[in-house]
């Protein structure tokens, strides 16, 4: 292919018609921070903004794989194009997704109203991908009506996919203890739906009690969302439509409230944050190959010198 047929512009027309190829080469460039990908998001731009981000997040072994695959099943049902960005663990010898897009929701991998990316977390803390807020502007872009992001499953750590979603789903399963660490690990301050998956288990109807329970007792304003608490089986489909009816009821209630708004503005402050702290980091690196940050830190360790004067050094150098 020519050179042309790969420069950016051509690469967003392509990925606008929805050419999955011009989709997944500029989600490439997004995740190897190529030289041209200030040229691509510049080119984004004018065509971001109508997608619904729903982030799936939940502790290893809820579900979250087959729950997405039953989540696209239904909005495709809809006649939805919907996108999926899977964060897996990062290989230890490559750096790359540990579990592939090849075996990940096999029976959408044919469908062209369907797109979906593994990317990998690559050490990046709060289970999701330091690339992945320009990923999903790529998405977003190529005209995508819902984009499913969904976390690596870490855990306790995986807060920070609330601040990137406009709608955030919490998946439980029963007999995983999953209700305690839900309330432990602050779960119930992010979540706008939860979800209890393999609810043809024992236990699914407690978690779902101490659930509501938990929900009845935060002091929420007037007029605040509400999450419901869907019980599903993922591997049948049942209850997936009831998700889906759920995150309608939570968009038209964000654009009501002015709330969709508001986490779009967070989610761009955020995303500017972590442009400008990766490029200082890289300009630090570059003064003298990180000599000017090992003598400060050699005279902080020796006493000479305090952190906080020694970072202001480094701030006015």
């Amino acid at each position: 292919m020519s050179r042309r047929a790969e420069s950016p512009d051509d690469l967003i027309a392509r990925a606008r018609e929805g050419e999955a190829r011009a989709i997944g080469r500029l989600l490439s460039l997004v995740e190897d921070g190529s030289p041209v990908l200030r040229e691509v998001m510049a080119a984004l731009t004018p065509h971001g903004g109508d997608a619904h981000i729903v982030g799936l997040t939940g502790s290893p072994g809820v579900g979250k794989s087959t729950s997405t695959s039953a989540l696209v099943t239904e909005l495709r049902r809809r006649d939805l194009r919907v996108g999926v960005l899977a964060v897996d663990p990062s290989s230890p010898f490559s750096g790359g997704a540990l579990l592939g897009d090849r075996i990940r929701m096999s029976e959408h991998a044919t469908d062209p109203g369907v797109f979906i990316r593994s990317m990998a977390a690559r050490g990046h803390l709060g289970g999701v991908s330091r690339a992945t807020p320009q990923a999903l502007r790529v998405l977003d872009a190529a005209g995508l009506d819902v984009i499913l992001v969904e976390t690596v499953g870490v855990g306790q750590s995986e807060v920070e996919i609330a601040r990137l979603a406009d709608t955030t789903i919490v998946l439980l399963a029963p007999g995983m203890g999953d209700g305690i660490q839900a309330f432990k690990a602050g779960i119930l301050e992010i979540g706008d739906v939860f979800v209890i998956n393999k609810a043809d288990r024992d236990g699914a109807d407690s978690v779902r009690r101490d659930l509501r329970s938990m929900i009845s007792l935060a002091d929420r304003p007037e007029g605040a969302w509400r999450p419901p608490v869907i019980k599903t089986v993922a591997t049948n489909g049942d209850g997936a439509a009831d998700v889906v009816d759920a995150i309608d009821r939570h968009r038209a209630w964000a654009a009501e409230t002015g709330e969709h708004e508001r986490r779009r503005v967070r989610r761009a402050r955020d995303e500017i944050e972590a442009i400008a702290l990766t490029a200082l980091r890289e300009r630090w690196g570059d003064v003298g190959g990180g000599a000017v940050i090992d003598r400060l830190a050699e005279a902080v360790a020796s006493g000479a010198d305090d952190p906080y004067a020694a970072a202001d050094e480094l701030l006015e150098g």
